[in-house]
């Protein structure tokens, strides 16, 4: 039985996007399931449900950070706390389950190596996806040292077809279910709360009955009725073995999501930013040498952007303003500008620069989903997760308070969410750990 769950409050406070650098309070009780031996030290598996991959690599920590825990804390953000832990060998394979509105990451499977960067010293990886082009993350694998493997599976969960069920016959219906003593629990918390949740159960304590019982659900239903396959079942069952540990990370995101920066600014100006930092893909067949030229233009281009928004947080004069409109690309960066004094004597130049970092190959995902929706996304969830074994490890993220779950709809995804993992996995322990217990900042995982 999985034998704890602890849930992490959040801080409420401005909205906070994937590339501001607030600290993932999940990293920090994945190391410590490590010490206390509820999963292995490397080669550790990750089943990530989210409608973000979370998959990018801090620009500027120094590879060595990793090895010192509380500097690595501080320097993690929600969309950046994974590939650490692969290049410090903690886990080797990540599956990324997207809903459809999620297309960050090409689908399939991909190879790839997560280093150190002989030239700067920073973690680099060996991936040529946009989605590591764009962020200039790219180096060729000659170019890396201690180099760790990482096999990503991309794969996309589509809402279940409401005419089929994929409940055993012993299970009575999520929605007829009587509530649980963890969901009243959590009833009682204030709506406002973001919350991170994990559960735990040593490494090899599930019983051989348990263990047949996963792999017998997993072979009976993976496909549902009428016979048609289930690739997110069938490609996790190729890689999660018997008794294997894994961790298990959903955003409740996942089920529906918001692109908050829209709601920041006017059209006119998300498409300047869009303009500003749109990002120059390589060719299809490009070598090399034509990626490296991209990852070099790709770095100039944002460390220009960047350091223009960090001078008018000194000096937005325009003269100044115009100075930086004059080099190349920039051009609709004054008419930017204007429009943004325009609505706001003193404009928050940092945030405008982060929310431009997410406006590169594509824009973050927006979808905020019908109920009907949502209940076929816990259906499908539901029906994969049954059909898979046991997880060591399970972290659920609200995201709430930054707005990328509608925070008006997160307390029923959570509810489901939680009620499906207490029906699959057993009664839950609830203990809460508020943010300063914890350490953490205003942001948990996302």
């Amino acid at each position: 039985m999985l034998n704890s769950l602890c849930l992490l409050h959040r801080h409420p406070g401005h909205i906070n996007n994937k590339y501001i650098s607030y600290s993932c309070v999940v990293v920090p009780h994945i190391y410590r399931a490590i010490g206390s031996r509820h999963i292995p030290i490397k080669d550790v598996k990750m089943v990530h449900l989210d409608s973000h991959p979370d998959l990018l690599i801090p620009v500027s920590m120094l590879a060595q950070t990793v090895f010192d825990k509380e500097s690595l804390f501080s320097e993690l953000s929600i969309e950046n706390w994974i590939m650490p832990m692969v290049y410090a060998g903690h886990v080797s394979y990540v599956a990324w389950l997207h809903p459809y509105w999620a297309q960050q990451i090409r689908e399939g499977e991909h190879e790839m190596c997560v280093g150190r960067d002989t030239n700067t010293g920073t973690i680099r990886v060996t991936s040529r996806d946009d989605y590591f082009l764009s962020d200039a993350l790219y180096v060729p694998a000659n170019q890396l040292e201690d180099a760790k493997p990482l096999h990503l599976s991309v794969i996309r969960v589509d809402p279940a077809d409401p005419s089929q069920s994929f409940q055993t016959e012993n299970e009575s219906s999520t929605a007829k279910k009587p509530k649980s003593s963890l969901e009243s629990k959590l009833d009682r918390q204030q709506s406002s709360n973001e919350s991170c949740s994990y559960v735990s159960q040593p490494a090899g304590g599930s019983s051989a009955s348990d263990t047949s019982s996963a792999v017998n659900s997993a072979q009976s239903h993976s496909q549902p009725a009428g016979g048609a396959k289930v690739p997110a079942v069938e490609t996790l069952l190729s890689v999660l073995q018997q008794g294997d540990p894994y961790i298990l990370d959903i955003d409740l995101d996942f089920f529906s999501c918001k692109n908050p920066f829209k709601e920041m600014y006017t059209q006119e100006e998300y498409s300047i930013l869009q303009e500003l930092y749109s990002f120059e893909r390589p060719r299809e067949d490009a070598d090399e040498e034509e990626l490296c030229e991209c990852v070099e233009r790709r770095t100039r281009q944002l460390e220009d952007l960047e350091a223009a928004f960090a001078d008018l947080l000194e000096d937005d004069a325009q003269s100044n303003v115009e100075r930086w409109a004059a080099k190349p690309g920039m051009k609709s960066f004054a008419r930017l500008v204007s429009s943004l004094k325009s609505r706001n004597e003193s404009p928050d130049y940092e945030m405008v620069h982060q929310t431009g970092l997410t406006c590169d190959y594509s824009e973050l995902p927006h979808h905020v989903s019908s109920q009907v929706e949502i209940q076929q996304l816990l259906e499908a969830v539901r029906h994969v997760l049954q059909a898979l074994p046991k997880p060591t490890i399970v972290t659920v993220s609200r995201s709430s308070l930054d707005e990328y779950c509608p925070p008006e709809q997160v307390n029923l995804i959570q509810s489901s969410m939680l009620n499906i993992l207490e029906t699959l996995f057993g009664s839950l322990d609830v203990h809460e750990e508020s943010e300063a217990a914890s350490g953490g900042s205003s942001s948990v995982c996302s």
